[in-house]
């Protein structure tokens, strides 16, 4: 089983009502992450990671990582 827990839970990203290509997913993810004070290097890991795969990984690594609705 999958591990479902969040790594920066606190950080808040509304997807829903945007523009929902991969592209403007991981952007929109880093901006936060970026804002929110996260490492660059972390940021670029969840880069790497979100890119590693199609779309259902984008969306996947995204809610991994952030609180998104």
């Amino acid at each position: 089983m999958p591990d479902l827990t969040v790594k920066y839970p606190h950080i808040h990203l509304q997807l829903t009502g945007t523009d929902g290509n991969a592209l403007a997913v991981v952007g929109a993810v880093r901006a936060v992450l970026k804002g929110a004070g996260v490492p660059a290097d972390e940021v670029k890991d969840f880069t790497d990671e979100a890119l590693s795969g199609d779309y259902d990984n984008v969306l996947a690594t995204a809610q991994r990582w952030v609180s998104v609705s």
